[in-house]
């Protein structure tokens, strides 16, 4: 894609990513992809906002083409330190040995020990201007969203504010980069949504101090580092994420994420019977199979919605693996505060049940009811399963 004006004299510079399956090394990617965006400014000072990875220096570079040579740069704002947005430190330290980079003074110790870059840098002040030309940029810290030296960039004559991780989402761009020329933006929504909880969830308190610190500030762009930049109505992603960091304090809307996992087909079985009992509630459920679905795409539901069931039987004494460790994910990122029921089959033995609540005891789940059946369910038992989830998902209703 060639470099797109996203206001007067300000451009977006961005790549797009299709090949790497990982993002951070974590979360997959393979089938939405994402974007890296970088922006131009151009004055009488020039400056690049945001770099990206490594594997895309070339692109960057590509991009730049036709707008200025690197050499020509006066300043890269480094907004923030990870390596997906700084990876092309060196080789810009090279092409252009006279431009200053500018972050929070936690940047400035980070560029050093990630790149061994001390000359021509300088640390901005939580509020500091810089006067380009007409242009003027002031520099916002923005800590823990979501590294401790974040800060973002505003525009002041145009009202671009450039937000670095902050109201950014995965999904690579297709064609259109702005959210009015978007004929999908539901997936970018989503996507939106599936990032905040991988990357951001854990630190929403630090989310909403800077949307707070932000909130009289005037905004007709936003311009994140991943994903779709803002033009039309800007302040919905800003609320979105608002909304999105709210549920850390609260259980959730109304709704049940039913994550299950079967060894030989008894507890998928009981699934089905559960989840008909639920549907007959009218009461939004979503079902993965924890064997099966990355905790990427789990962990949104579970932030979301009030309601857990855990399906799941005993193996060697303890929990089916697969659901462990999609748990483990959920109290990672401090999923708290949901109303939790527990199915699942045993053999000689149980244990299932125990390991659960070992494992979401710090995250303050209530378990309210739950339905073991030893080895494969008769009729009598799906009956009580159909019946379970309806109780459940009832209690959910009224909650």
């Amino acid at each position: 894609m060639p470099a797109i004006e996203v206001k007067p004299g300000i451009y977006w510079i961005g790549v797009n990513d299709r090949t790497t399956d990982l993002f951070e090394g974590v979360w997959p990617i393979t089938r939405e992809g994402v974007s890296y965006n970088s922006y131009l400014i151009l004055d009488q000072k020039k400056v690049l906002v945001d770099v990206i990875k490594n594997t895309q220096e070339g692109a960057l570079l590509g991009q730049m083409q036709g707008l200025l040579e690197p050499g020509m740069l006066d300043y890269i704002v480094i907004n923030h330190m990870e390596p997906d947005h700084t990876g092309a430190i060196k080789l810009l330290r090279h092409l252009a040995p006279q431009a200053v980079f500018l972050g929070t003074p936690k940047a400035v110790a980070l560029l050093d020990a990630f790149y061994g870059v001390t000359q021509n840098v300088r640390a901005v002040a939580d509020g500091e201007e810089l006067v380009l030309g007409e242009k003027v940029v002031r520099f916002v810290h923005a800590p823990f969203v979501h590294w401790p030296e974040t800060m973002v960039t505003y525009e002041q004559t145009q009202r671009v504010l450039f937000s670095c991780d902050a109201f950014g989402g995965y999904g690579a761009l297709r064609g259109a980069i702005f959210d009015d020329q978007c004929v999908d933006l539901d997936f970018y929504i989503q996507e939106a949504l599936r990032y905040y909880v991988n990357i951001i969830a854990l630190f929403s308190g630090p989310v909403l101090r800077a949307i707070a610190k932000l909130a009289d500030v005037p905004i007709e762009v936003i311009a994140p580092s991943h994903g779709l930049v803002w033009r039309k109505d800007p302040l919905q992603i800003v609320r979105l994420y608002k909304k999105w960091a709210e549920y850390a304090g609260k259980p959730g809307d109304q709704g049940i994420t039913l994550l299950y996992g079967s060894m030989y087909g008894n507890t998928e079985i009981m699934m089905n019977a559960v989840a008909q009992g639920i549907s007959r509630t009218g009461l939004p459920l979503e079902i993965y199979d924890a064997a099966r679905t990355h905790a990427s795409y789990i962990l949104p539901s579970l932030w979301t919605r009030s309601g857990v069931l855990v399906g799941a039987p005993t193996y060697e004494g303890s929990l089916f693996p697969p659901v462990a460790q999609a748990l483990e994910v959920a109290v990672h990122k401090r999923v708290v505060n949901k109303k939790l029921a527990y199915f699942g089959s045993y053999g000689w033995g149980g244990g299932a049940k125990r390991e659960l609540l070992r494992i979401v005891e710090p995250l303050k789940w209530e378990l309210v009811e739950e339905l073991s059946f030893n080895g494969g369910p008769g009729i009598e038992d799906l009956r009580k399963g159909e019946d379970f989830g309806r109780r459940f998902a009832e209690m959910i209703a009224g909650s």
